[in-house]
């Protein structure tokens, strides 16, 4: 990120914070070797992992399971000239273990679309980056032109 472009870089913890107060993000991954972008909701784990439900049988389950994956969520303010960004880059995993599929059935997201037999993604947060743009102005408070 260059020191000069007018955005605030946030540090993890801003951008956790940032993501839970948000449904919606897309998940980037990598579908007949080219890059795929999919909208989804998704919900945070306890521990702060990106958790997505969707189809057992879905293109995406079988693309991301054990692959790096990227996920990217915000949040603009189109009139204030405002609004953030945060991406996650890690592992994902669709959960197997019994217990673990019971609690996220309780605890996980809800699908948008549900389907008769689901499966819940993990992203483990490996690398969580953002940045913020505030009001229209510059991180140093020169206000930039409309």
């Amino acid at each position: 990120m260059d020191a000069n472009d007018g955005f605030r870089e946030l540090d993890r913890q801003e951008c956790m914070r940032l993501l839970a107060k948000v449904p919606v993000g897309r998940i980037v991954y990598t579908r007949q070797a080219l890059p795929a972008v999919l909208p989804v909701n998704f919900r945070l784990d306890r521990d702060g992992a990106v958790l997505l439900r969707t189809s057992a049988l879905s293109q995406l389950v079988s693309a991301v399971d054990g692959a790096v994956v990227a996920f990217e969520a915000d949040a603009v303010d189109a009139a204030a000239h405002s609004g953030w960004s945060v991406v996650v880059t890690g592992s994902a995993t669709v959960i197997t273990d019994p217990a673990e599929h019971a609690r996220l059935l309780r605890s996980g997201p809800r699908s948008w679309a549900p389907a008769r037999q689901e499966v819940f993604v993990r992203i483990d947060p490996e690398l969580v980056t953002g940045r913020e743009l505030v009001g229209g102005r510059s991180m140093y408070g020169v206000q930039l032109p409309s």
